[in-house]
């Protein structure tokens, strides 16, 4: 392939696995990011340094690319996005809005957005055994954070840049994703990597911390699984968000002992329901994922989270 990609956000998680997929792929790859790649080395023909909260940066990345796949976020876990409200909406509101511009006017036949769950209307998400949330069930509106108004906001933006401009969208509803060389500490990072985190730190028979009372719901999807979804949906023709994330639902508890088991120790548990939870229970309902796609996750919890310990274990100790 000659194809020309451009990913956005090349430097944190997500996206930096994507460089390295669409690379082995025979893509040729254009990362940008504001900082460099948070681990290792990139795998982009490619890499600049840019913010691309400023417009005229929006449209010199895009210059000569065939495809963007617009990554780039100020985001983190729960405990961030619940503290820095106005910074991310400001400033995601400003990339995703310069990039959609600048893809319209450097001719971009297609844009993949990274979207999230968060979208979710909070009154579908008040108890921890919930039905597995639909794409349909993003209206009537009401996110549990200004992060995700802000997606569902970018959401009708694609939307309305296709239907006024012709700018081919595609939409991705992530639930979760986790895996290795991602944040791990420092506050920015989601439940699975902060447990092994804290697992990995952990002594033989510590106790280690769980926000909320451990029974909140989730369903995580490992970074392999993600990429494959991201790929297939950008080379499918449907314009509406889907959910890539898995179906499979767990509770913070059930999580935490796995990984405690992965780890070999007899660590005991200890909760803070004052600290942020999110919601209550949230789970990806995967019929629309199968139906477009044709696909959906194949590699377990189990799997990847054993994986992500090993690799958050190696960094703790320094190995």
């Amino acid at each position: 392939m000659n194809k020309k990609v451009l990913v956005t956000g090349a430097g944190g998680f997500i996206a930096s696995h994507l460089v390295s997929f669409l690379v082995k792929k025979g893509f040729w790859v254009r990362g940008v990011d504001i900082k460099k790649c948070e681990f290792g080395v990139t795998s982009a023909n490619e890499f600049l340094l840019l913010d691309l909260r400023k417009a005229e940066n929006c449209l010199t990345v895009t210059s000569g690319i065939d495809e963007v796949y617009n990554l780039a976020a100020n985001m983190g876990g729960i405990g961030f996005i619940t503290e820095a409200k106005a910074e991310v909406v400001r400033d995601n509101v400003l990339i995703n809005t310069h990039m959609l511009e600048a893809a319209r006017l450097n001719s971009i036949k297609r844009l993949f957005f990274s979207s999230s769950a968060c979208v979710y209307p909070t009154y579908k998400q008040k108890d921890t055994d919930i039905a597995g949330l639909k794409e349909s069930d993003a209206y009537p509106a009401n996110p549990d954070s200004e992060y995700g108004w802000e997606k569902l906001f970018t959401e009708r933006l694609c939307k309305d840049f296709f239907l006024d401009y012709g700018l081919e969208t595609r939409i991705a509803r992530f639930h979760n994703i986790f895996g290795p060389e991602g944040t791990y500490e420092g506050g920015r990072e989601k439940s699975p990597a902060a447990i092994c985190r804290k697992v990995a730190l952990a002594k033989q028979t510590d106790t280690i911390e769980i926000w909320g009372d451990g029974k909140q719901t989730r369903s995580y999807c490992y970074i392999d699984d993600c990429l494959e979804g991201i790929y297939k949906l950008m080379h499918s023709e449907f314009r509406d968000p889907v959910n890539v994330g898995s179906d499979r639902m767990v509770s913070i508890d059930e999580l935490t002992d796995m990984i405690i088991k992965i780890s070999g120790k007899k660590i005991s548990k200890k909760y803070d329901v004052s600290k942020p939870q999110g919601v209550r229970g949230r789970n990806s309902d995967n019929t629309l994922q199968r139906q477009v796609l044709n696909w959906s996750p194949q590699i377990s919890l189990e799997e990847g989270i054993e994986k992500t310990y090993r690799w958050i274990e190696g960094k703790v100790k320094g190995l």
